[in-house]
């Protein structure tokens, strides 16, 4: 297959609807909300399921509605400034006005407003009454009569020897029944625009009526005028659940059961209008069907396929990633989205190309793809929560370029995916460098390679959920992770390395006053593409990660970590594209961080990889070692320069060819933008003994 930079493509270009549609939906959004708790009169314990309704005072007209979370607490965001009354209702609790008109301005756009609400025995001293007029926010009054809209009706349009409007129930059923489904001669404009305009108006007389699009997300109840003295319009309906990241209440396991063959039939269709003309093995790589996906899914046969390095080994993850976050911002864990992602992952191999189905690239798309989701998924989410406000239009669109999955489903869902994933205030450390590298010592034995030198580079690295927070656990997957890539100004391989790795099960430990950490198993997926040869690996490993305070100043933090995965290397003789070597892959770390307060920091980090024989594609094998060193000091604020240090090498074996020995390293002088924490150590010290 020749897919190198084709499915990438691709993915970004489905990608791109939903980024544009996010960004003209939230380009208009106003600042303003109000949040607070609402708790039982007589215990003082929240209340979940409280319906929120929230109506503007000078046109009456609903502004918004919401429904508090399992401890009693709800926040709505309200579209424009103004002024505005709240009710508090719930099924066998009295409904409660907010004592006072609600005022958002400018210099307020955030209130708070508190409700208490007395249970049953209220409403037996407290009757309501009750009407069926037409009300909007309960559906009381609406009419399903309505939703008959008669055809249009032009007496002299004959088609198959009949008038094309001259129905009756017979015809009815045989359409019904025995008819068989297919394409009509109309002209494009009734087709494409008239047909559409017409199921507009079904949708109007059926919307006039007051029916709702979908299933109502809420029971609203009306008030009279601003007196606050409630009445219940009609029989109230259970509110849906509000997505809890805490309880699980509100997820979908439809949603991304849907969305995900659906981005694989989008994906197959663009490659289909794309690339028509692509063809392997005597077949179209695109033009699948159900004979070639039950024949791919019961027969295979599995094995390896003839894609280039960026394609299997960057790109297939990153679509791996796009299934996960499909599942991920629709509530599910990070289990279940793997799960998601492993059957997405399948689902592709077998049905989105007509190729046999490869064991790389499931491995890939299927495993390396959550672990390169999760901390996309994560990372956004950190954006969106801020300081726990409603996300304002900035953070929205950051976190849809980290992950456009999550921006998609918080577009399109609205309310039912708008809950932000908590981080339990994870201690971080960030860090953007820009610069300007040197390369040197370079050694190509055996090989020949066009080196390019003087290469512009930026890197970003982030550290989440370091070890030694005071009440940070580590309970869910990835509550520590560590991701860092780099770029460098080169068009043919502008991704020097991108390099992840997260706790999967672990647990915490201490020893003595100055010493945390935490130890487990950790899933990693690693993509190094210097210029002369690469690597990339999905592995587990077992490991710690710690902080080590050595002076009253001077810490130490760093990650020993020992495992094995899958992984290709080398640049090595190979069939169509591909010119690499794949293998189990046992392979090491040790990464050290030396600070001193937040003037300086020493960084480094070494990798180790061997890509053995055993379940390899071609005979042979490979020992690369990669090492990242730099010196970072603080100028002002969080500005900073610095020195970087890489050097990579790859000592290859093979029966059929010599030996192969090369090296590269390259100097870098960086400027370096730091996050909030600076250096990124942390304090649990008590202040006395500091």
């Amino acid at each position: 297959m020749k897919r190198a930079r084709k499915t990438f493509k691709a993915i970004l270009a489905v990608l791109l609807v939903g980024v544009v549609l996010s960004v003209s939906s939230w380009a208009f959004a106003q600042a303003g909300g109000i949040s607070g708790s609402v708790k039982d009169i007589s215990n003082n314990q929240g209340i979940q399921g409280v319906i929120i309704t929230v109506k503007d005072v000078s046109t009456s007209a609903l502004a918004e509605t919401g429904n508090t979370d399992a401890l009693g607490n709800y926040s709505v965001s309200i579209p424009s400034l103004g002024n505005y009354t709240l009710l508090a209702s719930k099924l066998g609790y009295d409904n409660m006005m907010a004592p006072d008109v609600i005022e958002l301005s400018d210099m307020s756009p955030n209130r708070t407003v508190n409700i208490s609400m007395g249970g049953k025995a209220w409403l037996k001293e407290k009757p309501v009454e009750t009407t069926e007029a037409l009300s909007w926010e309960t559906g009381a009054g609406k009419s399903y009569l309505l939703n008959g809209y008669d055809r249009l009706v032009y007496d002299n349009e004959v088609e198959g020897g009949g008038k094309v409007y001259d129905t009756n129930l017979s015809i009815f059923w045989d359409h019904a029944v025995h008819s068989p489904w297919g394409s009509d001669q109309d002209n494009f404009s009734k087709n494409q625009f008239k047909h559409l305009y017409e199921g507009s108006i079904y949708y109007g007389f059926a919307r006039s009526s007051d029916l709702n699009y979908r299933e109502s997300l809420s029971q609203i109840t009306s008030d009279k005028g601003l007196a606050g003295e409630p009445i219940t319009t009609g029989a109230p309906e259970a509110p849906k659940p509000v997505l809890s990241w805490e309880t699980g209440a509100g997820k979908s396991y439809l949603v991304p059961a849907l969305e995900i063959p659906g981005f694989i039939l989008l994906l197959n269709g663009y490659d289909r209008f794309a690339y028509p003309n692509e063809v392997e093995g005597g077949e179209k790589v695109y033009d699948t069907n159900l004979s070639t996906f039950w024949d791919h899914a019961v027969h295979g046969p599995w094995g390896s396929d003839q894609d280039n390095f960026s394609t299997n080994q960057f790109k297939h993850p990153y679509q791996g990633s796009i299934y996960y976050g499909f599942a991920r911002s629709a509530g599910l864990s990070f289990w279940e989205s793997s799960a998601y992602t492993f059957a997405g992952s399948f689902l592709w191999e077998t049905a989105g190309e007509t190729t046999s189905p490869s064991v790389n690239d499931q491995i890939a798309s299927g495993i390396a793809g959550s672990f390169f989701g999760e901390p996309l998924f994560r990372m956004a989410s950190l954006v969106l929560e801020g300081d726990g406000g409603k996300p304002e239009l900035w953070r929205e669109l950051c976190a849809a370029v980290i992950s456009p999955t999550l921006g998609f489903n918080r577009l399109v869902f609205g309310d039912d995916f708008k809950s932000i994933f908590p981080s339990r205030n994870p201690a971080t450390f960030w860090r953007l460098r820009l610069g300007a590298t040197l390369n040197s010592d370079l050694n190509d034995q055996g090989e020949s390679s066009p080196i390019k030198r003087g290469d512009a580079t930026a890197d970003f690295s982030m550290a989440y959920g370091l070890p030694g927070k005071p009440g940070y656990g580590y309970t869910r997957p990835f509550d520590y992770f560590h991701f860092e890539f780099i770029a460098v100004d080169n068009s043919e391989n502008p991704l020097e390395d991108l390099m992840i790795r997260g706790l999967l099960f672990g647990k915490k430990y201490e020893v003595g006053d100055s010493y945390r950490g935490i130890w487990g198993l950790y899933g990693g997926y690693d993509y190094i593409s210097p210029q002369i040869f690469r690597v990339s690996t999905t592995a587990a490993s077992l490991g710690t990660t710690f902080q080590w305070w050595l002076a009253q100043a001077v810490a130490l933090q760093g990650s020993v970590l020992g495992g094995v995965g899958y992984g290709a290397a080398g640049t090595i003789s190979g069939v169509g594209e591909r010119n690499y070597h794949y293998g189990v892959a046992p392979q090491g770390l040790l990464a050290l961080r030396l600070i001193f307060g937040d003037r300086a920091m020493l960084d480094a980090t070494g990798r180790a990889y061997y890509i053995g024989d055993h379940s390899s594609t071609e005979p042979g094998r490979e020992n690369i070692g990669r090492l990242n060193a730099g010196l970072t000091v603080r100028v002002h604020g969080r500005h900073a320069l610095g020195i970087q240090y890489i050097a990579s090498s790859r000592d290859a074996y093979y029966a059929n060819r010599a030996d192969v020995h090369q090296t590269t390293a390259t100097y870098s002088l960086v400027y370096t933008l730091l996050g909030d924490a600076g250096f990124g150590a942390v304090e649990w010290r008590d202040a006395d003994r500091r």
